[in-house]
């Protein structure tokens, strides 16, 4: 007697073959029979005209802080997410110490876009080590979980207020080493950090890690070397990166012995041999004996942008000090004709780089308002509103925030969604140089829908544009992430292994149409998409999603690494 048996699929595997007609057989969380069963068993599944493969693997979300108030990690496995990895960009909640979760909050609000209010009362920061923080999730969970250890958590609990600001001593730095150390050794699935200059915390500063030395970097990366099945991952930078910022990527791979991936390579026919510059980080690194690889969005980048988080706009040059200012002093800065042209004049200027293009404040659309008297403005440019306003295209989004506490998002124009750039996007993703990944599911809750990033693969990339065949894609998703980090006995359908599996219709799979639910801790919005055509979807044989729906069960494992890593 079976637990599972899943009839009359199309079976592909994962592994880039073709795909054949094959019933699975599921006992014990664990794929038992492949091929014509004809046992009996507690549960059917009909797959008939749909397609059987492995569960899809995220390796960029930030769902640290959403295990503790969503156990489903929602809405991942309505995409037919089976695992999911976390702690990246050197954002994690543990390990702890006192006072450093009161400096985590306001800085994954200010840098990951998740309410304050939310972490505030979603969140127990009852833990203090980093095995502890697992631990509160075993048995938690509807998908597998592992979580990398984050720079800027170490950083603080080792340095106090010094970690921002202030460079380590030799005796902080060792001392940084044994936590990470001893965080890996609980389970922990590596290390990660950020340089990036859109990085800032809740007082606007540079977040932690942006203040460590190269030595800190390299030093920490090599704790890895002694803790088998573990990763690395880095954001150097953004946009084009410096001879030094490629160095030390290739550097911290040696030092820890591992593959290191970066985030993240957004191909677009604007800058077409963009992709190709960036992808050749890896050859420089493999060069060197180094291994390199660069996580790639599947879609168009899709922002949404908005004055009170402010997110990459402190970035533009003199933007920091706003979004350093408390809200309400913050409103009054704003409020002043002078200071605002100010900001529009820096933002316009060429010191702002490639994030220039963020200053076309009249391509902009409305996207979400708060007052309803507002609500006539969403779905229109600023540049119609500004005319028919008699204002600047500035003075008109800048009072339109205003009017709403600064809550309105705005959308820049959705460049990459033309056929050229889903072209390159197509070619990138088949380079053994990238993986498909920066969904940061979990994170910038109110700004972007990446999470949607695997039925973007499957609906948009195999089906409307044709840029790979079925198989390619769910190798792509499955046993390529899978390798990436070591994880065992899953990303293949094989006999013996893991039972996480996904049941899906080829003609009919796509992301749904995304749209704000308000069901946070706190009582706060998110951006949120269900998925077409993911029939069923099974973690360790157990089933977490039917015909679009989530199941009550929790069968997820929180992966060690080492444990559940090679």
């Amino acid at each position: 007697m079976m637990d599972v048996v899943i009839r009359g699929g199309e079976l592909i595997d994962g592994s880039g073959s073709g795909r054949r007609r094959a019933d699975l057989g599921i006992k014990d969380g664990v794929i038992s029979a492949i091929g014509e069963i004809n046992e009996k068993a507690d549960r059917v599944i009909d797959a008939d005209g749909r397609v059987v493969c492995p569960g899809f693997i995220d390796v960029h979300t930030h769902y640290d802080a959403q295990a503790f108030w969503d156990g489903t990690l929602s809405p991942s496995p309505l995409h037919g997410v089976t695992s999911v990895f976390g702690g990246n960009c050197g954002f994690t909640i543990a390990p702890l110490a006192p006072g450093v979760g009161d400096y985590l909050m306001p800085m994954l609000a200010r840098v990951e876009g998740m309410p304050l209010e939310t972490l505030e009362q979603g969140v127990p920061w009852d833990w203090t080590s980093f095995g502890e923080y697992l631990d509160g999730m075993e048995g938690q969970l509807s998908v597998n979980a592992g979580f990398l250890v984050g720079h800027c958590a170490i950083r603080r609990v080792v340095m106090g207020e010094r970690a921002v600001g202030e460079e380590a001593s030799s005796e902080e730095l060792a001392a940084m080493k044994t936590l990470l150390a001893d965080s890996i050794a609980e389970g922990g699935m590596g290390f990660s950090s950020t340089l990036s200059p859109t990085h800032n915390d809740g007082a606007g500063d540079p977040v932690p890690s942006r203040h460590a030395s190269r030595d800190e970097l390299v030093e920490l990366a090599g704790v890895l070397r002694d803790h088998p099945g573990t990763s690395l991952e880095l954001i150097p930078g953004v946009g084009e990166f410096t001879d030094e910022q490629v160095q030390i990527m290739v550097d911290m791979s040696l030092a820890g012995e591992r593959t290191l991936n970066w985030n993240v390579l957004a191909p677009n026919s604007l800058a077409p041999e963009f992709a190709d510059t960036q992808m050749g980080y890896s050859t420089i690194a493999a060069e060197q004996g180094a291994s390199v690889v660069a996580l790639t969005v599947p879609q168009p980048m899709i922002l949404r942008l908005n004055l009170y988080s402010g997110f990459v706009l402190d970035a533009l040059p003199g933007w920091g000090d706003l979004f350093r200012m408390p809200i309400e002093e913050r409103k009054r800065a704003l409020s002043d004709l002078a200071y605002r042209a100010t900001l529009d004049q820096r933002a316009n200027s060429d010191e702002a780089g490639m994030l220039k293009a963020l200053a076309d404040w009249g391509s902009m659309t409305v996207d979400q308002v708060v007052e309803p008297a507002n609500e006539k403005f969403k779905g229109r440019q600023v540049a119609d509103i500004a005319r028919e306003q008699g204002k600047t295209t500035f003075d008109a989004l800048v009072d339109l925030a205003l009017s709403d506490g600064l809550y309105t998002s705005f959308m820049p124009p959705a460049f990459g969604s033309d056929d050229a750039s889903w072209q390159q996007r197509g070619r990138v993703w088949l380079d053994d140089r990238t993986v498909i990944g920066g969904s940061d599911a979990g994170a910038h809750l109110d700004m972007i829908d990446t999470f949607a990033f695997s039925t973007q693969v499957l609906g948009n990339g195999v089906r409307e544009y044709g840029l790979l065949d079925l198989e390619q894609a769910v190798h792509q998703l499955t046993q390529v992430p899978a390798e990436l980090y070591g994880v065992r006995d899953r990303g293949l359908v094989e006999k013996g292994w893991a039972a996480d599996l996904v049941v899906f219709d080829p003609d009919e799979v796509a992301p749904g149409e995304t749209y704000t639910r308000t069901d946070l801790p706190g009582g706060a919005g998110r951006l949120y998409s269900e998925a077409t055509g993911i029939g069923h979807v099974l973690v360790n044989g157990v089933e977490i999603v039917c015909e679009g729906e989530f199941t009550r069960e929790r069968p997820g494992r929180v992966f060690r690494s080492g444990r559940d890593t090679v």
